[in-house]
């Protein structure tokens, strides 16, 4: 007999919360996610949730701390209210590019966020794209990591367009590039860049050829736009016909709308796995795709006990 299952949200993206509810046919649950005068957040859940298979869905996105502690004391509530199981739904796991201690005296903050999730009470976590897939290791419960792939693939495949390459704008996303072009029957190219600093990117060269062809551009998220930019400059100077960009994850802060709306892209795909806030009305380049179903039919196949990995074959 299958436990009662629930569905709350924090602040962090309700819209994408109620999309998922929705297509799960079901209310999303009673919660209060305020704060005190002084700043600290204070929750409490208000219907009963004793003996429940429960679903938090929070992003960790901006304000990202937040998020994160809103996500926290969710999941303590949660358990201090009974609930038979938890799972913490986070469409984007925040803090996962420092996934590894690659200078000295640096924190591996998605170890520490995991650490945190854990002890809060998370019996499971379900979420999509994560930065390096080894995140997953960081924790010691089960985790079902889902790829917004059929999402984009599907709306690619819509538009019909030939001679297609599949450009990833570093060494670290030709996995998830070479996964596109296999389905998408595409050829493959890389950009070789050097990173300096923290969201600055410089490219040195491409590895592959564009040449009469329309680049297709793919990466886990998009910051502020610099590499994204740099990658498609780069492709159409080495003579693509045009130059198109996909990503899961539209962080998209600082100069990142005005770097997209002025560059040779023809158009960004990206997902509501973060909120844009009306950013897609500030630059006419951005096409949001929604992941809720895929979300969705996630939750439930894990309510029912049912595979998770049978949606990606």
């Amino acid at each position: 007999m299958l436990r009662d299952l629930k569905l709350f949200t924090g602040n962090s993206n309700p819209a994408l919360a109620r999309e998922i509810a929705q297509y799960i046919g079901q209310d999303l649950g009673q919660a209060t996610v305020t704060t005190f005068s002084d700043g600290e957040i204070r929750v409490r859940i208000d219907e009963n949730v004793r003996g429940g298979d429960v679903f938090l869905i929070q992003s960790c996105c901006h304000p990202v701390n937040t998020s994160i502690m809103e996500l926290l004391l969710l999941i303590d509530a949660v358990k201090r209210s009974s609930a038979s199981r938890i799972t913490a739904v986070i469409p984007y796991y925040g803090y996962g590019r420092q996934d590894r201690k690659d200078q000295p005296r640096v924190p591996i903050s998605a170890k520490l966020i995991a650490d945190l999730i854990t002890a809060a009470g998370a019996n499971r976590i379900l979420t999509m794209d994560l930065h390096a897939g080894p995140i997953q290791g960081f924790f010691n419960i089960p985790v079902d990591h889902l790829y917004a792939m059929p999402v984009l693939l599907d709306y690619i495949k819509k538009q019909d367009v030939s001679d297609l390459v599949i450009v990833s704008p570093d060494a670290g996303g030709v996995e998830r590039a070479r996964a596109f072009a296999k389905r998408l029957n595409s050829s493959l190219a890389i950009i070789d860049k050097r990173r300096e600093t923290p969201n600055q990117a410089e490219v040195m060269n491409i590895i592959g050829d564009v040449q009469n062809k329309h680049a297709l551009l793919f990466d886990d998220m998009i910051d502020t736009a610099g590499t994204i930019v740099q990658t498609a400059q780069t492709c159409m100077d080495n003579g693509a016909l045009s130059a198109w960009a996909g990503s899961t994850h539209a962080v998209l802060s600082g100069p990142a709308l005005e770097r997209i709306q002025a560059s040779c892209l023809r158009e960004v795909m990206v997902t509501n796995t973060i909120p844009l806030n009306g950013k897609d009305q500030q630059c006419s380049k951005l096409k949001t795709l929604t992941v809720a179903p895929l979300l969705g039919e996630a939750i439930l196949r894990i309510h029912r006990e049912e595979s998770v990995t049978s949606l990606f074959v």
